[in-house]
């Protein structure tokens, strides 16, 4: 059993057990979390369910950590003008354990 959430603008694929990293999300490190954008839930390898039929559907979770990623450079460049520019850009998540699916 598996479910698809939405959270932070992006979309996860999740299963009971399983440690994601998504956009920060307030709380404590053991604090509980529900994701109630639920998109698709497959039950079995023939019983999806999707729509309407998931309005009370939920996603418990628990946070395990707060962190920054591994940074990224972004280098700018023009030719022949002598421009250059050098960034970096860690961005913040957050680890959640997930505990279960209720359907």
């Amino acid at each position: 059993m598996y479910a698809v959430i939405e959270t932070g603008g992006k979309q996860y694929r999740v299963a009971p057990g399983d440690t994601i990293e998504v956009e920060t999300l307030k709380g404590d490190v053991g604090a509980a979390v529900e994701f109630d954008k639920v998109l698709a839930v497959v039950k079995g390898p023939e019983e999806v369910v999707a729509g309407p039929a998931l309005a009370s559907a939920k996603v418990k979770a628990t946070i395990t950590a707060h962190g920054r990623g591994d940074k990224v450079l972004v280098f700018k460049f023009r030719r022949k003008k002598q421009y250059k520019r050098t960034i970096g850009h860690r961005q913040n998540f957050t680890q959640v354990k997930v505990d279960e699916i209720v359907a």
